[in-house]
């Protein structure tokens, strides 16, 4: 098992990648293939490795894609790029995976170009591990589709779930639509044929409608919806976690007694920044193209490569686009019979 990683993609590259990528390799002896320009990355790997690793190898790649490069001049123009050849070596099956903290849309349009999608599927979507009350659990589609159809939110509650399984090892996730209100006459023409689509599929476990207001309260495993609705809630999310660290701080540093009693509650505050910490996951799978791909945040630090280095290898272990092929196929026939009856 090899897990390509690009060295170049990233607001900290190559140095973060590249620290990440080998305590990965310390802590679940996997091999990883390093792509990139090779002087650079040599240089680098020097500092942290002097006598090297054999279960780290170099793949020469000398364009760069940048984060204001826009992804349609990508495909055109940056063929040699580190995130091609990255994806190129997991359709050879060089590669088992692919892990880049790059340009999201770039890597997103090079894997729908390199790897092609799934059988059965016409619309990859971004799958993210969110944390709450109870336990953490997956939204998607968070950004890869603007606009979808019903048979698409099938399709993302069908990998959602397959996603859940493998990474927080849940056997039967509960599965939920984010929508305006419980019932399910709530919502728009759309969710609305989606719930009934949702519930007749047997390959998930659809427990309802979801509210946003309860995203937090554990109600479901997987939360579905559109990648525009989710990202929106995704980024909200983000920006209230960062309000609520930045006020927390504040008021436990206002005082004397504030700052004895944070050290007080040094170690419950330790748990609380773990468990809200989106870097545990390392990043973001785009589910549904043949070969297993993550998205890492531009800002990604050592910790969130090497985890992501951990989910693609559960990721793999758990063959989970075997998984998705045949629960899409399995319910290729369900579109048009709840056409039928709605």
């Amino acid at each position: 098992m090899k897990i390509a990683i690009d060295a170049m993609g990233g607001d900290y590259a190559p140095a973060s990648i590249i620290a990440g990528a080998v305590n990965a390799v310390k802590e679940y002896d996997t091999n990883v293939i390093l792509v990139g320009q090779e002087s650079v990355i040599t240089a680098e790997l020097k500092k942290i490795l002097p006598a090297g690793d054999p279960r780290i190898t170099v793949q020469h790649a000398e364009q760069i894609i940048n984060m204001d490069d826009i992804p349609s001049q990508i495909i055109r123009g940056k063929r040699n790029s580190s995130v091609h050849t990255g994806l190129k070596l997991v359709k050879d099956g060089i590669a088992s995976a692919f892990y880049s903290a790059g340009n999201t849309g770039a890597v997103m349009a090079a894997a729908m170009l390199t790897l092609r999608t799934l059988d059965g599927i016409n619309r990859p979507a971004i799958a993210t591990v969110l944390p709450s009350v109870k336990k953490h659990f997956v939204m998607i589609d968070v950004g890869a589709n603007v606009d979808s159809k019903p048979e698409n939110y099938l399709h993302f509650a069908i990998m959602g779930s397959a996603y859940a399984k493998s990474v927080l090892h849940i056997e039967s996730p509960e599965v939920g639509l984010l929508s305006i209100g419980e019932e399910d006459v709530k919502g728009n023409e759309i969710t609305k044929t989606v719930f009934a689509l949702l519930k007749k599929c047997k390959a998930i476990n659809f427990t309802g409608n979801v509210e946003a207001k309860e995203l937090f309260k554990g109600k479901a495993d997987v939360i579905v919806c559109d990648g525009f609705v989710g990202n929106i809630a995704l980024k909200t999310s983000e920006s209230v976690a960062v309000f609520i660290a930045a006020l927390l701080k504040q008021v436990l540093s206002k005082s004397i007694i504030s700052k004895l009693g944070a050290l007080l509650m040094l170690t419950g505050l330790k748990r609380f920044k773990k468990r809200v910490n989106p870097e545990e996951y390392g990043g973001a799978p785009l589910l549904g193209v043949g070969g297993i791909c993550i998205i890492g945040h531009g800002s990604s630090s050592a910790f969130a490569v090497k985890n992501a280095v951990r989910v693609a290898i559960e990721m793999i272990n758990h063959d989970i686009n075997n998984s998705i092929e045949t629960d899409v196929k399995n319910s290729f026939n369900l579109l048009k019979e709840v056409e039928k009856e709605i």
